[in-house]
């Protein structure tokens, strides 16, 4: 049997990306003991990183990409589902340095899968994906550190991103302030859609700083890294907290003590690809219970995987908005 998949090939001259038709019995040769139907997947920064060859993400050659996926469990060896169950992946190396779910037949550990919740579709569970997931993380993890609405608003950048979109829309549900950092500071319709009344231009945090600034922000949501961050936390309110889970602007992390030994400020860096399956359960449930899934889709727009390049290309440009999920049957 034949099914259609993004393939990713590399060698020491060239670079490939191409829709290319697999035999399962190849696929089978990747570790696993659950082959699933994938329905949807959907479009990451990280994935646009292993797409357009931008960054060191795909770890082993040839590599099917996608870190997320939801679908129909074909068969299983597994004592935690069986045929027909509707389960969800998010990370676990997929993508990296197992083949994902830019396709249509997945074989994976079950071990890595969680039920789908019952308050949730299968393309809803893709417009949220590890992006809302990983918002989900960060907000469970300011709330749990006592960040209350009345403390003052909470920033987020990459705010027109997948993380950052999700987490206006959670933190704006309990009641929370926010202040949006985004380079598209001359078009805010859209995050004003979401619930944000407050906006600063992203630029303003790219470059070099002090070691310590204004006290402006009682949380913060990051997906920047580099100088970004580092100012965002010379910026926090006494014993607030900053949470870190992304790279857009770069790895480095240009700071100095100051905030965190002078203002109790706590920087706590959220991952989505390891978490345990109990903390991805109870994240899942929660998304379920909170979300306005209405408003999220009105910001997601479904691809095909021939989409997928062109639209990772604009991704990693910083030309796009909200969710894209794929549905590997178009």
């Amino acid at each position: 049997m034949l099914f259609k998949a993004i393939l990713l090939e590399k060698n020491q001259t060239a670079f490939s990306c191409n829709i290319q038709n697999i035999n399962e019995d190849t696929l089978m040769q990747q570790s696993g003991d659950t082959l699933i139907k994938v329905q949807y997947s959907s479009l990451n920064y990280k994935d646009a990183l292993a797409i357009t060859n931008s960054g060191p993400v795909v770890r082993q050659w040839p590599m099917i990409p996608g870190i997320d996926g939801v679908g129909t469990v074909i068969n299983t060896i597994s004592k935690h589902f069986k045929t027909g169950d509707k389960v969800i992946l998010n990370g676990w190396g997929c993508g990296e340095t197992h083949w994902g779910c830019f396709s249509e037949l997945a074989h994976l550990n079950a071990e890595w899968l969680i039920p789908l919740p019952i308050d949730l579709s299968a393309k809803q569970a893709m417009m949220i994906g590890t992006a809302g997931y990983t918002a989900a993380l960060c907000v469970q993890r300011i709330i749990e550190h006592g960040i209350t609405p009345e403390q003052g608003d909470i920033l987020i950048t990459g705010a027109t991103g997948g993380v950052g979109s999700v987490a206006i829309m959670l933190l704006s549900q309990l009641g929370y302030n926010i202040t949006a950092a985004t380079s598209k500071i001359s078009n805010t319709e859209y995050l004003q859609k979401l619930g944000v009344k407050h906006f600063i231009d992203s630029k303003n945090l790219a470059a070099a700083g002090k070691p310590l600034q204004k006290e402006q922000w009682s949380a913060a949501i990051d997906v920047l890294g580099s100088h970004s961050l580092a100012n965002i936390c010379a910026q926090i309110q006494y014993g607030g907290i900053v949470t870190a889970c992304g790279l857009a602007q770069g790895m480095d992390f240009p700071a100095t003590v100051a905030p965190f030994i002078l203002r109790g400020v706590t920087l706590a860096g959220i991952d989505s690809v390891m978490a345990s399956r109990a903390k991805r359960i109870a994240a899942w449930e929660y998304l379920a219970k909170l979300l306005n899934t209405r408003l999220l889709e009105q910001i997601t727009q479904t691809i095909s995987l021939n989409e997928c390049p062109q639209i990772a290309k604009e991704m990693i440009n910083g030309q796009i908005k909200g969710r894209y999920i794929v549905d590997p049957s178009l």
